[in-house]
């Protein structure tokens, strides 16, 4: 009894030191932010504000139009998780419920698509978008990342493990492939589709190389190639970097906290059947 609690005690005492290894870097950012552009220049540096500078925050709001760019962001992040969300429960749904010659072999050439780095198709989807015109368009910014491979696999791993008496009585019933989907696989999908909305949001959130490279004017930029103007405009200006920086993180972390547990019984969901 006396041995397990001490391995409780290790093992929380391990879970705290690695909570903070990973807090360290939002701690860091959120206390430089707070503190004035003489302050953060002292050496040796300290870590804790004396006192509290607010102001950081509102000069970082002046500095650049970090409310534009949250704004483009959630458009563009908002458009990809519904486009994303149709594409892999529809093509999901035909790899489960749809009986068609080459059926499996399709399945795997969508998962080997995972294989390809984002980097290889970011040429050739640029030169496409510039000649359809969609430079500096949220067009151009959303398009190519309506389907993805790693939803269609999560959500078909997911239906897999629906019962298929299920189908099997609906087509008794009388019902339609669409029906079926609406009625029934929608309904019984939503933690998955919550999960997948999430997953997408979060990655979209953060794209950086992309929205660099197709937009040009400030009103279309997203936040993080605003945080980098930022960076460039204030380069001594720590605590306006570093103010942009938890501007720009607190919406991901807020729905971080509230979908965490939906994030990973997601993620978990159809680890085990094939």
């Amino acid at each position: 009894m006396k041995e397990n609690r001490v391995l409780l005690v290790i093992r929380y005492i391990l879970l705290i030191i690695a909570s903070l290894v990973v807090l360290f870097p939002i701690l860091y950012s959120l206390l430089i932010s707070l503190e004035t552009s003489n302050h953060v220049s002292t050496y040796p540096p300290q870590l804790w504000p004396h006192p509290f500078h607010f102001a950081s925050y509102a000069e970082a709001l002046q500095a650049a139009p970090l409310g534009r760019f949250l704004l483009n962001s959630f458009i563009m992040s908002a458009i990809i998780v519904c486009g994303q969300i149709v594409t892999s429960l529809l093509a999901a749904y035909a790899f489960v419920y749809l009986r068609f010659r080459g059926r499996d072999v399709m399945f795997l050439v969508f998962l080997a698509t995972m294989m390809i780095p984002t980097e290889v198709t970011m040429i050739p989807n640029y030169m496409t978008i510039r000649a359809l015109g969609w430079l500096d368009t949220f067009a151009g910014l959303t398009v190519p990342f309506l389907a993805n491979a790693f939803g269609i696999f999560l959500l078909r791993q997911y239906l897999l493990q629906l019962p298929y008496e299920l189908f099997e009585a609906a087509k008794m019933d009388g019902a339609s492939q669409w029906r079926f989907l609406i009625s029934v696989v929608v309904p019984l999908s939503r933690p998955i589709l919550a999960t997948l909305a999430v997953y997408v949001f979060l990655q979209s959130w953060n794209m950086y190389l992309w929205p660099l490279l197709t937009t040009n004017s400030t009103s279309m930029r997203t936040v993080q190639v605003g945080l980098g103007m930022l960076q460039n405009q204030d380069a001594l200006s720590w605590n306006l970097t570093m103010a942009g920086v938890v501007i720009i993180s607190l919406p991901t972390l807020i729905l971080l906290f509230f979908a965490q547990k939906h994030l990973v019984k997601g993620l978990t969901a159809g680890a085990v059947k094939g």
